[in-house]
């Protein structure tokens, strides 16, 4: 269960042996980097290896998704509010696809476009990238963003 931690709520748990912590921003995502501030003064807390930011990217196709070990945040504001509370774009991240794969389908205003009821067919596709995903993040927890990234790589 989550319990509300801050500005989100968060659960912990094990992968492997390896103890993770799950959270989720209860900001506009504009704000969703305020929820770093506490982890930005822990001695030895280091972005670069120990966070894993997940996002809806609609620049990227549904069914497909990216990894990475750092990058720009493109118009993503919110890896743009993380970006500025780290002071760092080198941070991993996991950007999964939401752009529509039909063109006929308009995306308009992009709040209301990432607030509604994604489509079937596509929402099946998104379903069916989590077996690949899940085997990404926990390449990441295990080996590192290097690993994972060259293993899974898209």
């Amino acid at each position: 269960p989550f319990k509300k931690d801050g500005d989100s709520v968060s659960t912990t748990g094990l992968v492997g042996t390896k103890k993770v912590k799950l959270q989720k921003p209860q900001t506009y995502m504009n704000l969703s980097g305020s929820v770093l501030r506490p982890y930005l003064k822990r001695e030895g807390w280091n972005a670069a290896e120990d966070l894993m930011v997940i996002v809806d990217e609609v620049a990227i196709p549904a069914g497909e998704y990216r990894l990475r070990a750092a990058g720009s945040p493109g118009g993503h504001n919110g890896l743009k509010s993380i970006e500025a509370h780290l002071k760092s774009p080198t941070y991993p991240r996991l950007r999964i696809g939401i752009k529509p794969i039909d063109e006929r389908r308009q995306i308009g205003d992009l709040a209301d476009f990432v607030l509604r009821t994604m489509p079937r067919d596509e929402r099946e596709l998104v379903e069916g990238l989590y077996d690949r995903m899940t085997t990404a993040i926990e390449l990441w927890i295990a080996d590192g963003t290097e690993k994972a990234v060259s293993t899974m790589g898209r």
